[in-house]
């Protein structure tokens, strides 16, 4: 088993690098080659921290690269403000054949990485193709590595930057080539493309901020208990996710629209992996297209593939025998 720390993953691959297995994976997924259960919850003590503390757990298997795998994370809110990741933890990756682990890799790195080409991935086949003011919303671990992902597929020549910190806002706006806006409304108006990046328990993209046109990605939330859309947004926007079966239960604007009668058992949405494989997606250049991102695990099964060849082509790790 070949064990991979974070920085043995920042120097094998960058976002753009994955955006390829990503996708192909997102086509096997809509295809019905994968097994994804819904991630496994535990709640836990959030002792001196302001929000509450939870492990998560994400296994699954997928039918190309064939291979199975589970991650287990550690998800703290407040990690960030003591220089620590938010989601820390690992990922398994097991032979197809023998069901022996063949990769033991860290999963902060591995989810920002392939969190971020997930989103390139619908950008490139939602957005307007001459897509080029990008807003931000949030300044955290996924904010900046998005920023790069955006700059993968689309020709992006402004980009502006909220945050409920000001001083955070400029000091990714000048690390980044940014600019900072005062609210969500400001950066929102001038956007082609929107990604929400942020770990919000109330919705602060408002429908009356969206213009027709836009693409957003809703990246942040991944938990009922988080939400970044206001469920009022639902109604104006063709929705898109990575894998229904995931987005229902754990969209919290989703779930919201349902209960409030603002959307239907008949509104339409879209897997990003159909739409890749040919079917429908943005209708035509006045529409606003929104890609809901839960993360599944197919996304982490076809990093972990493609970071472990790369690793075995180039010597890097350790390996470790586990017989």
């Amino acid at each position: 088993m070949l064990v991979l720390s974070g920085r043995d993953i920042a120097g094998l691959v960058d976002v753009a690098a994955l955006i390829a297995p990503i996708e192909a994976a997102m086509i096997e997924v809509a295809a019905g080659h994968a097994e994804l259960p819904l991630r496994s919850m535990v709640r836990l003590p959030a002792g001196n921290a302001p929000v509450g503390n939870a492990m998560g757990i994400m296994g699954g298997w997928l039918g190309a690269p064939a291979g199975h795998g589970i991650k287990v994370l550690s998800l703290f809110p407040d990690n960030p403000r003591h220089g620590r990741s938010s989601h820390a933890g690992l990922m398994l990756l097991f032979d197809a054949e023998t069901g022996l682990p063949s990769l033991c890799m860290d999963a902060a790195e591995l989810t920002a990485l392939r969190t971020a080409a997930a989103t390139a991935v619908a950008t490139r086949a939602l957005a307007r193709a001459d897509a080029r003011t990008l807003a931000i919303l949030g300044t955290g671990e996924q904010a900046g590595v998005h920023v790069a992902a955006m700059r993968a597929v689309r020709p992006i020549g402004r980009i502006l930057v909220w945050g409920r910190d000001a001083d955070k806002a400029r000091a990714f706006a000048a690390r980044h080539g940014a600019e900072p806006a005062a609210t969500v409304a400001e950066a929102v108006a001038a956007a082609d493309i929107v990604v929400t990046t942020t770990p919000a328990r109330a919705p602060f993209l408002l429908p009356g901020m969206l213009r027709p046109g836009q693409h957003i990605n809703a990246v942040g939330a991944s938990v009922p208990s988080m939400q970044e859309i206001d469920a009022a947004c639902l109604p104006r926007v063709r929705l898109f996710t990575d894998y229904i079966p995931s987005m229902e239960p754990q969209a919290a604007e989703v779930i919201a629209a349902r209960r409030e009668g603002l959307i239907g058992p008949d509104y339409p949405v879209g897997e990003i992996g159909a739409v890749l494989a040919g079917g429908p997606g943005r209708g035509d250049d006045s529409e606003i297209t929104l890609y809901r991102s839960l993360g599944i695990a197919a996304q982490d099964l076809a990093a972990a593939h493609f970071i472990l060849a790369r690793a075995r082509a180039r010597g890097l790790g350790i390996d470790v025998d586990m017989t």
